[in-house]
């Protein structure tokens, strides 16, 4: 039953169970991975906020390796995790490498309600300029539909001073951030905190209970793991750092839930607990959920 979350509702192209990818004819990269982001919601073609003229009528294809929460009748109000960060100087335009934390509330029957809020790392050259490993951010209250944008390219999201980083500053390979992001029962209001390898979480800022509709009271689906996505024809890019997963490959670790008052518990065990899914397996795989934390990741070379 836990699979309704990413596939009941979807307009059938994109990441279907048993298909291994998505094509969004007529878009470029940049809007597509803005579209990346519907995807446990919708594929209708929207536009976002933040786009680019589209010059380029391939299909674009999107991959993911991830571990879910189950939905619908959960209350959850945060999660945290630590990622480890990569670096791949030779991506280029239109290949693009993601791996974020996802917290949610998705309406059964009504994907447009859907509000949601992002954090992670990402390559992104068509949308950053460069190859460089960037901090991202993004958020919707409308199944990515017209509100929300990336990082601060709207408003939205308040940033607070003497935060230890922005969204869109660049990262360092072979490092390790520490992302947590809760509601707060002060102010009701989602706040993201960031640290290195679970250390000195500071926070960043924080996105308004009143942008939202659903989330503004609590989430009930949570989403760790990595994301890539390419032109159909071209080699899919690495996730992760572009190994299978295991003792040298990409990490998500001390993978919690936030309650209430901000302090985080380990995920309830099977069938409550997470679930995973991964879209082609030939390029991509995750490990075992164990110890609060698993590997993911892939070489890519998938080319549809």
């Amino acid at each position: 039953m836990w699979r309704f979350v990413q596939f009941v509702m979807l307009l059938s192209v994109f990441c279907l169970k048993g298909v291994a990818t998505t094509s969004l004819r007529g878009k470029n990269p940049h809007l597509c991975m803005d579209m990346l982001f519907k995807e446990e919601v919708s594929s209708n073609g929207s536009s976002v906020p933040i786009k680019e003229e589209a010059s380029d009528s391939s299909a674009y294809i999107f991959h993911h390796a991830i571990y879910q929460s189950t939905g619908y009748d959960s209350v959850v109000y945060g999660t945290k995790a630590t990622l480890s960060v990569h670096e791949f100087p030779a991506i280029k335009k239109g290949q693009n490498i993601l791996a974020t934390v996802k917290v949610w509330n998705f309406q059964k029957g009504h994907p447009e309600y859907t509000n949601a809020v992002h954090a992670g790392w990402a390559i992104r050259p068509s949308f950053y300029g460069d190859s460089k490993t960037h901090f991202i951010i993004t958020w919707t209250a409308d199944g990515y539909r017209s509100t929300g944008c990336i990082d601060l390219k709207c408003d939205g999201f308040v940033p607070v001073n003497y935060a230890p980083i922005t969204p869109g500053d660049s990262l360092e390979g072979q490092s390790k951030i520490s992302i947590k992001i809760f509601k707060k029962k002060d102010d009701g209001d989602w706040w993201l905190y960031f640290g290195h390898d679970g250390q000195n979480l500071a926070p960043v800022g924080f996105w308004p209970k009143n942008i939202f509709t659903s989330l503004a009271d609590h989430a009930n689906i949570i989403t760790w793991g990595g994301y890539t996505g390419s032109f159909s024809g071209d080699s899919s890019p690495p996730m992760g750092n572009g190994k299978w997963p295991g003792a040298n490959s990409a990490t998500y670790q001390d993978v919690q839930y936030v309650s209430g008052d901000g302090q985080g518990y380990a995920p309830p065990p099977w069938p409550g607990g997470v679930h995973a899914d991964v879209t082609h397996k030939n390029c991509y795989q995750l490990s075992p959920f164990t110890n609060n934390m698993f590997y993911y990741g892939g070489p890519g070379g998938c080319s549809d």
